[in-house]
């Protein structure tokens, strides 16, 4: 048995979250391992729509034990929230089915404040980046800071007020410097203590679970948020979130030696999608890029934003093959490309007239790029639902090949509907 990483391969919202399900049914746990609750996974299970943020995708599955890496920001009014509707929905979630690392980060208020102020300061000069406001990249620059609050805390209230305090004369200079009000200590003590009861049932020392359960054969799967495009090194910085989202940070974001990941699941879209600002290069502003984000849903599953389309960027997905290790990827949303009479694959760029490869890391070069295309026939018919190749149309499959062929990956699943049940396996990632 193996154990087995997925990761987004372009720029998030590639359907991650039916895929984990799909795949929980084989695993015995399910960990995210990195991001917070700016990110969002959909599933949709006998007709019941499920919407999670903080919560790994198994939780739906009986059986299948939940957990929240250290790699994670949890913002703990989110989560309570988030486990609240979950339990309206007939799924609760216990001890017995979630655990938390002990020494993962938390946003609080403060966190979310500074997200907005520096996107409206950002907004009125021309340097918007993007965020969900939802104080994600504070929360990580406390951490890396060595200032954050973290879970363990809470069960400890001597020592949580000088935390609070070190955590404090760094922020109210932040909110000086943006001519806003200071933080007055108690409210961000009294924030931390309402919540503190509610979250510490689930706290856990992760790594050491973890470790336990591989040695002893447990199935783990690793569940990461956004994609390989917003990863805050390899992504197109700095329109990027602020944590690593490549399949190796799935090691330092559980405690789990990278030895012991397995096999590495690359989420694909059929075409591409991104949310908020930045490059994007075969990015369509015409009545196709509208078809396909009618036809495709694409909003966000957290915001509501709705999503920029563009056709299928193989130099892309071929890099984040690259930088994640990828060993196959899930190809998604084949279906919404049914009934287009052309379609076209980005197979290279233009820069600065010369033909290159590859995605440059600077950001003035990647405004520059042009896309150079390769078009292919569309299909008649349709690929929503389909459970095997034979109910694919010809033309579905030989784009299929031809994805395969140019990022470098073979398909293992792919999916062709929102439906747990409408996917085609091709090879079981958990398989030896």
């Amino acid at each position: 048995m193996t154990n087995v990483v997925v990761v987004g391969s372009q720029w998030g919202n590639e359907g991650k979250g039916k895929v984990v399900d799909w795949l929980s049914e084989r695993a015995d746990l399910v960990v995210r391992f990195q991001g917070g609750h700016n990110a969002g996974h959909t599933l949709v299970v006998d007709g019941t729509v499920y919407k999670l943020s903080l919560l790994p995708s198994g939780v739906v599955r009986e059986g299948k034990l939940g957990v929240i890496g250290n790699g994670v920001v949890i913002d703990p009014h989110a989560l309570i929230s988030e486990i609240k509707t979950m339990a309206e929905q007939g799924i609760v979630i216990d001890e017995s089915r979630l655990r938390i690392a002990d020494n993962a980060t938390l946003i609080l208020s403060l966190h979310r404040e500074l997200d907005a102020l520096r996107e409206d300061a950002a907004s009125n000069s021309g340097t918007k980046i993007g965020t969900t406001r939802r104080g994600i990249g504070p929360a990580y620059e406390d951490k890396v800071g060595r200032r954050a609050i973290r879970v363990m805390d809470l069960a400890n209230l001597d020592t949580l007020s000088a935390k609070v305090d070190r955590l404090l004369t760094h922020h109210n200079a932040l909110r000086r410097g943006l001519n806003h009000p200071e933080i007055v200590h108690q409210t961000i003590l009294d924030e931390l203590t309402s919540v503190a009861a509610q979250i510490l049932p689930f706290r856990e020392t992760v790594w050491r679970l973890l470790d336990e359960e591989n040695k002893k054969g447990s199935r783990i799967l690793f569940e990461g948020a956004q994609g390989t495009l917003l990863d805050i090194d390899h992504g197109t910085y700095p329109f990027v979130t602020s944590s690593n989202t490549v399949a190796g940070q799935a090691a330092a974001g559980s405690g789990l030696g990278p030895g012991a990941l397995g096999y590495i699941l690359g989420i694909t879209k059929a075409y591409t999608t991104r949310v908020g600002e930045g490059p994007f290069p075969t990015e369509l502003k015409d009545d196709v890029g509208q078809f396909l984000g009618e036809r495709g849903h694409e909003f966000g599953t957290v915001t509501g934003r709705s999503r920029r389309c563009g056709w299928f960027d193989s130099v892309l997905v071929r890099q984040a093959v690259s930088t994640n290790g990828i060993n196959g990827i899930a190809l998604t949303k084949l279906d919404v490309m049914d009934g287009l009479k052309e379609i076209k694959i980005c197979i290279g760029y233009i820069l600065d007239g010369e033909k290159i490869d590859y995605l440059p890391a600077s950001q003035g070069q990647q405004a520059r790029i042009e896309p150079i295309y390769q078009k292919l026939e569309g299909w008649e018919g349709t690929t929503a639902g389909a459970q095997s190749w034979a109910d694919l149309p010809a033309q579905a499959v030989k784009y299929v090949r031809l994805v395969e062929e140019l990022i470098g990956a073979p398909v293992a699943m792919l999916s062709t509907s929102p439906e747990r049940d409408d996917t085609i396996l091709v090879h079981d990632p958990f398989q030896d």
